[in-house]
């Protein structure tokens, strides 16, 4: 039912949204040839971007980088990023790089290229430096799940004590103490990880002063901070509450839950929520999203503690208390989890078409056998609770009592003590023959204390499972935190002619004609560079090396496109011999898909070959 409800809203998602930032529109246009040299380089994106000292990487056509100014927004709009370029840029192709920080939080990059005057003859592939250092991005994964599984810990725990009051709290102050220290570890380790995870630069930047500067200027740092500045206050509060835990009890579950909700916002305001549409819906449902999973799963670690110690009539009130708030927490999650999944997947197909939508699959299955889990450990609880009501609800037995005890309540008759205190006497000592009880001996155990222990068991056993799937929750969580979302995907789809490096398409084609012409043998390679492999007007342009890796020239080089799948085609290139290379501007390939490249090299009047390739042409 839960996913059925999931599918009906997608089916009526409409708006268009990102959270993370999707490039619009650059200037010049990528693959463009442009006659004159542009005096800055501006992009366009979907939402608001925070720029970084390296934002812009420009490469000429000897490969060697292009000294540019310092990246700024265009006209003061925060979703435009512009550098100046120098007076004078020699004619061929550049390669631009580039790398922001999206309004959520995440570094976007991404490369395009345009042409001064006319394209280069050829388009190797450049270096524009690491997308990601792959240490530094598994350290800030690590960390980032840590702070989610010690907030989860924090706020559950603190709410199990103050609004299921065990009694005896002092199982629940380690567990406390360490979810605190790994809370404020983890974002300690976040903080110092910001600025090499923005740069895709390795652990050892985070040492660099100039780069923990701007951390702490731009809205994650802050962000950061902020929880550092709440968890602060929290230790105040949890030593207070440690030392008076009855005192003023409604203004400790005020204060518990400001800083709570705090803790919350520290997450909400630097991720998905903040960017978007409906942002102050988002971090609303963000927050209380965030505070229900700490309730809920931490309350269970601490419900998981408290059945290893606690005694069997405080179980019989705490339990059931746990219950009530457990199944408010789910009806939060599911809630605001549903609206959380129709703003990042957009459409029906994301679901199954994106990471992001495969992702909220798995976790949907993980909340899933989570529920399922829940389910058993109520039906333990309401075991555990019902010796409890029985045991209110029942009339007292009356208890035979030995002749000549008081049977009744009535006071004795004057004369009759001798007679009572012989008859006292005779019940203490009992019947002759029958065995006497030992003084101080202790009652026998009572019918159904191994039941009571039985259900104990069942429901710690239930609930050690919930907590095991918990974590597993929590760590596609963070996944999720991490991925674009389905509806920002689809928008980068629609709306950014660019996103590959490179833009253009280079192609090897391997040749082998079976004999030689002079110093030419007859085996080589062709480099062809389609660019920018897109509908409509192409450059192609084509260059022969030897088997010895050098460049050589042939008679004749010719290369068609065909479109099997609509029957479009052969497309005649029609390459021309430019001095060392063969190249064309003007191919028309009309159709998206994948096309049939047929090269064929002529190294004699009598020798010659033709290879096939599948080239991708996109919209």
């Amino acid at each position: 039912m839960l996913l059925g409800t999931v599918l009906v809203l997608l089916l009526f998602s409409g708006a268009p949204a990102s959270a993370h930032a999707a490039l619009r529109s650059t200037d010049p246009d990528d693959g463009s040839v442009v006659q004159r040299a542009p005096r800055h380089l501006t992009l366009t994106f979907t939402e608001s971007v925070g720029l970084l000292d390296d934002s812009f990487r420009v490469f000429g056509p000897d490969q060697r980088r292009v000294r540019t100014g310092e990246a700024q927004h265009a006209d003061g709009r925060s979703e435009t990023a512009r550098v100046g370029l120098p007076g004078k840029l020699a004619q061929g192709t550049y390669t631009v790089a580039w790398r922001v920080v999206s309004a959520d939080s995440h570094p976007v990059s991404g490369a395009f290229t345009f042409s001064v005057g006319k394209r280069s003859a050829t388009t190797a592939q450049v270096d524009t430096g690491p997308d990601e250092d792959p240490l530094t991005g598994g350290l800030y994964d690590a960390a980032r799940y840590l702070a989610y599984l010690a907030a989860a810990l924090l706020v559950g725990t603190v709410a199990f004590a103050l609004l299921c009051r065990p009694g005896d709290t002092s199982p629940l102050r380690r567990p406390l103490v360490a979810a605190w220290w790994t809370l404020l570890g983890s974002t300690a380790v976040l903080l110092m990880l910001r600025a090499p995870y923005e740069t895709g630069a390795g652990p050892a930047a985070a040492f660099d002063l100039s780069a923990l500067e701007r951390t702490l200027t731009g809205r994650p740092g802050l962000a950061l901070l902020a929880r550092l500045a709440v968890l602060l206050l929290t230790a105040a509060f949890l030593l207070r509450l440690s030392r008076r835990p009855d005192h003023q009890e409604p203004l400790m579950r005020a204060v518990g839950a400001t800083l709570a909700v705090a803790l919350a916002l520290t997450w909400a305001a630097a991720e998905h929520a903040s960017a978007g549409i409906q942002v102050p819906v988002a971090m609303t449902s963000s927050v209380l999203h965030l505070v229900a999973t700490g309730v809920w799963l931490g309350g269970l670690v601490a419900l998981l503690l408290t059945l290893r110690r606690a005694s069997v009539d405080v179980l019989t009130e705490v339990v059931p208390r746990f219950s009530r708030i457990a199944f408010a927490s789910v009806t939060v999650l599911a809630v605001t989890g549903l609206y959380q999944s129709w703003r990042g997947l957009g459409s029906l197909d994301a679901l199954t078409g994106t990471s992001y939508g495969r992702l909220l699959l798995a976790k949907l299955v993980a909340v899933t056998a989570l529920l399922l889990a829940a389910g058993y450990s109520r039906r333990w609880t309401a075991r555990l609770a019902a010796p409890a009501a029985t045991a209110r609800t029942a009339v007292p037995e009356r208890v035979p009592q030995p002749v000549g005890v008081g049977a009744s309540a009535q006071p004795e008759e004057p004369g009759e003590s001798g007679e009572s205190g012989a008859s006292r006497a005779t019940g203490e000592a009992g019947e002759p023959g029958e065995p006497q009880k030992p003084s101080g001996a202790s009652e026998p155990a009572a019918p159904g204390a191994g039941e009571e222990d039985t259900r104990r068991r069942g429901l710690r056993r239930s609930v050690l499972v919930e907590v095991a799937v918990a974590a597993v929750v929590l760590l596609i969580t963070t996944l999720l935190t991490t991925t674009l979302p389905g509806r920002a995907q689809a928008e980068a789809a629609q709306r950014s002619p660019v996103g590959a490096l490179p833009p253009t398409t280079l192609v090897t084609v391997p040749f082998d004609t079976g004999g030689s012409t002079g110093t030419l043998s007859g085996r080589g390679t062709v480099q062809v560079t389609l660019d920018p492999a897109r509908v409509g007007e192409n450059g192609v342009q084509a260059v022969v090396y030897g088997a010895d890796k050098g460049l050589v020239v042939v008679p004749e080089v010719r290369i068609t496109f065909t479109l099997p799948s609509r029957k479009v085609g052969p497309i005649d290139a029609g390459l021309t011999d430019a001095g060392g290379y063969w190249s064309t501007n003007s191919v028309n390939l009309p159709l998206a898909g994948t096309w049939t490249m047929k090269t064929t090299v002529r190294v004699s009047d009598v020798d010659q070959v033709t290879v096939s390739k599948q080239v991708r042409i996109v919209p």
